[in-house]
């Protein structure tokens, strides 16, 4: 993790490449760190189906980007856990976060650009990777009568209801709202309190061995895009120690577009 003064004291260093995630250009477009190439959510990391992006799709954005292997790749916006979680899982090394919102780039004086970059496109091809950090949609069917392992839902308790489909509540063009079955539910606001404070993470062991998500089983996190998953799994993994974590990346956007998996509300 890194401050914004971090950041900025990198922003000319060749060897660093700064990527603000989010899950549409909005912002991005409205003003960006300077040099920062967006990565959406939707349109660069996942199909028109909202499926994920397999490991050559997403080598060409990271080369689209001007990666490689040596590049310290900085994220930040509405999703850097995400990026972060997807790059680790390609086995990339040089990686930091900028903590906390996006907002504290200009609370500091610091100018925000308008100006997109177009990076010299490279090369990258790797043939490492920690494979168990992300799940696939047949690995969670088949986790769902796995005592060893636990789905965990971290969406809010409208979304696990049924009540809404996206977080916003959308209902248009949406698939089935609903859960995973035998699905744990514990939503990611737990994380923080009301003014954005992480919680004491022993607290935190505690609320998640109460609801049997222990460290003696494979854990797999799930929310819309897999953002909110990313961010409950550093935390078990980084944080708290757990052993077997991964996100399954299709997460509900695609789940619940699926005709044949199960759903419950």
């Amino acid at each position: 993790m890194v401050d914004a003064e971090w950041v900025a004291a990198h922003l000319d260093d060749p060897d660093v490449r700064v990527i603000e995630v989010d899950v549409s250009s909005a912002a991005y477009d409205e003003g960006h760190i300077p040099g920062a190439v967006l990565w959406d959510a939707y349109k660069d990391l996942r199909h028109p189906d909202f499926s994920p992006i397999d490991k050559a799709e997403f080598e060409a954005v990271l080369a689209d980007s001007g990666l490689t292997s040596d590049t310290t790749v900085v994220f930040y916006g509405y999703a850097p856990l995400l990026g972060l979680w997807l790059l680790d899982r390609h086995g990339h090394e040089r990686m930091r976060v900028m903590d906390g919102p996006r907002e504290q780039w200009d609370e500091g004086g610091r100018s925000w650009s308008t100006d997109v970059p177009s990076p010299e496109s490279t090369s990258y091809v790797s043939d490492r990777g920690h494979v168990g950090l992300l799940a696939s949609t047949a690995e969670v069917e088949e986790a769902i009568d796995d005592p060893g392992t636990v789905i965990l839902d971290v969406r809010s308790p409208e979304e696990f209801s049924g009540e809404r489909f996206w977080p916003s509540g959308a209902t248009e063009d949406v698939g089935r709202a609903g859960h995973i079955p035998g699905a744990v539910h514990l939503p990611v606001s737990m994380l923080t309190d009301e003014d954005g404070v992480p919680a004491d993470r022993e607290d935190l062991r505690a609320i998640f061995e109460k609801a049997g998500v222990t460290p003696d089983k494979k854990v797999i996190t799930y929310c819309t895009i897999g953002n909110r998953a990313a961010q409950v799994a550093f935390v078990l993994k980084h944080e708290l120690g757990y052993p077997d974590v991964a996100v399954y990346y299709g997460s509900w956007s695609h789940w619940g577009h699926q005709p044949d998996a199960p759903v419950e509300t």
